[in-house]
C-alpha cells in the first residue's frame, strides 16, 4: 500500500481541552466519559499510523474530522447521529402535527458540523498534498450551540412547533471546536454553508423514505 488516510474523530481530544483544539492536545487530559471507548479506539489508529511511518517509512497520514452530516446518512431513530436524528424527528413531528419536539441535553454545548462532501474533498486533498507524522484536523472552524443547530434543522424541515430540552440527558463535552488553521494553510477550506448542506440532507431523507414523503405531501 503506497498511501493510506486514516479517519479519526474529534472525540479523541480531552473533554475540557482548550478551544479551538489543536493536535498537540492529544492525550493531555481525560476523555469525555460517554464515548471514551470509541475515542481510545481512534487514538490507537492514530498511533498505529505513526508507528508504521516511523518504523517502515509508510506514507500513512491521519485526519480528524468534526461532526459529519449530509446525504446518505443513517436516519434510524435509535442509532443515528445528531443531524440525521433531528431531521427525522422534526419531519415526523411536522407530518404528525406534533406541537413540540424533545432534544437531549440542555442545548448549551457548542458543536461544529461539516458536510460529508466537504470531508470527501478534504480526504482527496490530503491524499494528494500532505505527507507528515502529525495528523490534521478537518472542519469548518465555526461552531454553534446545540439549541441553535436544532432550531436551524427545524426551520429547514419546516417544523414550527416548540423545542423542549431534556436536561436529564447528558450534554457531553461543553465544546468541541477544531483548530483547522493547518489545513487552511495548506490550501483547503470547507465550502458548504450549513443551511445549504442541511437542505441537501433533508432532500436526501425524503428521497430515501418515499412513504414518509408521500404522507408529507398529502
Amino acid at each position: 500500500m503506497k498511501k493510506l488516510v486514516y479517519l479519526g474523530s474529534s472525540c479523541i481530544y480531552p473533554r475540557l481541552a482548550p478551544q479551538p483544539m489543536t493536535p498537540e492536545m492529544l492525550l493531555s487530559g481525560p476523555l469525555e466519559p460517554n464515548n471514551q471507548w470509541y475515542a481510545v479506539a481512534k487514538i490507537a489508529g492514530i498511533k498505529m499510523c505513526e508507528a508504521y511511518r516511523l518504523q517502515y517509512g509508510a506514507d500513512f497520514v491521519s485526519v480528524m474530522p468534526t461532526n459529519i452530516y449530509g446525504p446518505g446518512d443513517n436516519y434510524h431513530p435509535l442509532d443515528s447521529h445528531v443531524p440525521a436524528a433531528l431531521v427525522r424527528r422534526f419531519h415526523e413531528a411536522k407530518i404528525g402535527g406534533a406541537g413540540s419536539v424533545t432534544v437531549w441535553g440542555t442545548g448549551s454545548p457548542r458543536r461544529e458540523f461539516l458536510a460529508a462532501d466537504d470531508l470527501a474533498d478534504a480526504c482527496v486533498f490530503v491524499m494528494k498534498c500532505y505527507s507528515d507524522l502529525q495528523f490534521l484536523n478537518i472542519g469548518t472552524g465555526e461552531d454553534l450551540t446545540v439549541a441553535e443547530f436544532a432550531r436551524l434543522v427545524a426551520d429547514v424541515v419546516g417544523f414550527h412547533g416548540k423545542i423542549d430540552f431534556d436536561t436529564t440527558r447528558p450534554d457531553g463535552a461543553p465544546r468541541k471546536l477544531l483548530d483547522v488553521s493547518r489545513i487552511h494553510a495548506l490550501g483547503w477550506r470547507a465550502t458548504t454553508p450549513l443551511r445549504e448542506g442541511l437542505q441537501r440532507m433533508y432532500a436526501d431523507f425524503l428521497t430515501r423514505y418515499p412513504a414518509v414523503r408521500a404522507r408529507a405531501e398529502t
